[in-house]
């Protein structure tokens, strides 16, 4: 069999067309067809693969294993089928056709393929998982201003039209103040509440109460809450410019992962309520991490979760099953975010590239680009800071 017509690339552009299109297939028999297909070559080399060893700074993950689970965890057909059709173009391959020749038991046409599947694995960590996770945990924090306190004089439809007309530090602002008000200045995990707002309290009535009108006991505890946004906010545009070509790459397989999501994070819509969640420092950083995740409860009330986490050393504390605070006019977290931030997670922990791209993040932050092994991660670590400049 020829040689696949393309070679690897470093952007897949061209290659991969994420746009919107009629249905890739006629009947569910072909469908069944294109992901049994899928599935025998994925698996092929992901049986080949060594597991990597987790939290020990290592510098390998799982290619076709993240490959795959992307795949399973795509939220609906329409996701799983625009990612099944970048999978078979990024490969040069048609979707239906399993008698083309491909011999897996072939040295040159594994290598041949092996190098593309590789290549496609590497791209979705280049240009969405690692920038995501780079990203996640760096909600800047600006206190509560005065305007924030006048924008809540106004009525609902009022304060919407004026927040499309602020920069992103006052939005970041209201939406603290916001997120405190609804989850009643605690965090939604540990239901510590805020250092700052029991201080205020405390200098206004004695004794201080909660938002609830319940006094504080000795089992209350006291720390400083942050906003976390549940996708980063560096995935839109920076202000007064245009979505760059790194955040264009990023929202295009986050919408091929769930498709039609980027609708509720376009433009200032990334600084709602729903899009955020109150946590203090260590959580908030866990969460940033992908190391957190909430799942739904079914059959619960509403905005029920059951949040659990990946750390081993601190798995005694979870599960943890919560129901989110509500306000009449804030919204709630989407269910949908936080579903699709948990299945992030699970591609990360699963596939190891998680530790892959902390290991990474590790040797930026070190300026340790050159390790003693003589080996370099000096283009990952190039093509990450371009796409986090701004």
């Amino acid at each position: 069999m020829a040689a696949p017509s393309h070679h690897y690339q470093s952007s897949l552009e061209g290659v991969i067309d994420f746009s919107a299109a009629q249905p890739l297939f006629a009947n569910a028999q072909e469908r069944t067809q294109a992901v049994g297909r899928f599935r025998r070559i994925v698996n092929y080399f992901e049986a080949a693969e060594q597991p990597a060893p987790r939290y020990s700074g290592c510098d390998k993950y799982n290619r076709p294993a993240l490959i795959r689970l992307t795949f399973e965890y795509a939220r609906s057909q329409e996701s799983q089928d625009k990612f099944l059709k970048a999978f078979f173009q990024s490969l040069a391959l048609g979707m239906l056709d399993d008698n083309d020749g491909i011999d897996l038991s072939d040295d040159r046409v594994v290598a041949d393929f092996g190098s593309l599947l590789f290549g496609f694995a590497d791209y979705l960590i280049t240009n969405f998982f690692l920038p995501l996770r780079a990203a996640t945990n760096k909600t800047p924090q600006p206190s509560p201003v005065y305007h924030a306190a006048v924008l809540q004089a106004q009525t609902q439809e009022e304060q919407q039209r004026v927040q499309d007309f602020m920069g992103t530090p006052e939005r970041l602002s209201v939406l603290r103040r916001n997120c405190l008000i609804r989850d009643r200045h605690r965090c939604i995990i540990t239901r510590t509440f805020d250092d700052a707002e029991i201080g205020a309290r405390w200098k206004q009535q004695q004794p201080p109460r909660d938002d609830d009108g319940n006094l504080f006991d000795s089992d209350d505890r006291f720390e400083d809450l942050e906003v976390a946004h549940i996708l980063p906010h560096a995935l839109t545009k920076s202000e007064n410019s245009e979505l760059d070509e790194p955040r264009r790459s990023a929202i295009a397989i986050l919408n091929m992962f769930d498709n039609g999501v980027m609708h509720l994070i376009e433009g200032v819509d990334i600084h709602r309520p729903r899009n955020a969640l109150t946590l203090t420092l260590n959580m908030h950083r866990r969460f940033g991490n992908f190391n957190i995740f909430f799942e739904p409860v079914a059959n619960a009330a509403p905005h029920t979760y059951r949040i659990c986490t990946f750390l081993p050393w601190i798995a005694n504390q979870f599960p943890i099953t919560r129901t989110l605070f509500t306000h009449p006019s804030i919204d709630p977290p989407s269910e949908r975010l936080l579903t699709l931030h948990s299945a992030i997670g699970h591609i990360l922990h699963l596939s190891a590239a998680g530790d892959y791209i902390e290991h990474i993040l590790r040797d930026m932050e070190d300026l340790k680009v050159a390790r003693e092994d003589g080996k370099t991660q000096l283009g990952v670590l190039v093509s990450l800071a371009l796409r986090m400049r701004g």
